[in-house]
């Protein structure tokens, strides 16, 4: 069974930075996808960055593209997401995602696929 445990989270004000961790246990770490989300008071889930851990293809949502970074390190087994320039609207509860799969390429921003969900993590930004 597949355990993610989000941390990291806080509050920062405008312009400021925040990086995630996510501890993952139970799995064989290739042929995964492994993402962040968010979801904010009264919107809908959004997923944000997403990254095949085989080929570390990535993917980001246009919201976040050029601020925010999706990583790995297997041998901490720990996904990181570092949040830079961070704005009010970045404000949401956190959540990071897995679930296995038998081909390559980019790892879909949709949730459903996503069996594997931690608890999740606030991250609030001050103006």
């Amino acid at each position: 069974q597949v355990q993610l445990v989000e941390s990291g989270g806080g509050s920062v004000q405008a312009g400021g930075s925040l990086r995630l961790s996510c501890a993952v246990s139970g799995y064989t770490y290739s042929d995964m996808c492994m993402g962040w989300f968010r979801q904010a008071p009264g919107k809908e889930r959004e997923g944000i960055a997403t990254i095949d851990t085989g080929s570390r293809s990535t993917l980001y949502a246009d919201s976040v593209k050029d601020r925010f970074s999706i990583s790995q390190d297997n041998a901490k087994n720990t996904l990181y997401l570092q949040m830079n320039s961070l704005k009010p609207e970045d404000t949401a509860m956190y959540y990071c995602a897995a679930y296995y799969r038998a081909y390559g390429g980019s790892c879909p921003r949709s949730g459903a696929p996503y069996k594997y969900w931690g608890q999740g993590t606030q991250v609030t930004v001050s103006s």
